[in-house]
């Protein structure tokens, strides 16, 4: 059984940081994988995503605020968020595409006020 588990979230005041955790267990590594989030009454969002080279993307919205990363065995994937502002409160998830589908973890819930 493959999963992804995240972690990291909660609530922070505009203008602070927060670091997200993704977590792989069982056939599954995110060498190459990405985040979404989505804020209540919107559609999910692509953050960014890392490749298997290491090379990182970000939306235009992130980009120079947060930055992926991963551990050498391809177990955890970070997102680093700096700047936050109360535009990025949403439902942070991970995903990695794994069959036809994609995996998808539950969510870690952000929450900036202002």
């Amino acid at each position: 059984q493959v999963q992804l588990v995240e972690s990291g979230g909660g609530l922070v005041q505009a203008g602070g940081s927060l670091r997200l955790s993704c977590t792989a267990s069982g056939r599954i590594s995110v060498s190459h994988a990405a985040w979404y989030r989505q804020a209540p009454g919107k559609q999910r969002e692509w953050v960014g995503r890392v490749i298997p080279s290491g090379s990182t993307e970000y939306s235009d919205s992130v980009k120079g605020r947060f930055t992926i990363s991963r551990d050498k065995r391809m177990s955890t994937m970070y997102l680093q968020m700096n700047g936050l502002t109360p535009e990025d409160t949403a439902v942070y998830y991970c995903y990695v595409p794994l069959g036809n589908t994609g995996t998808w973890g539950q969510g870690t819930q952000v929450t900036v006020s202002s």
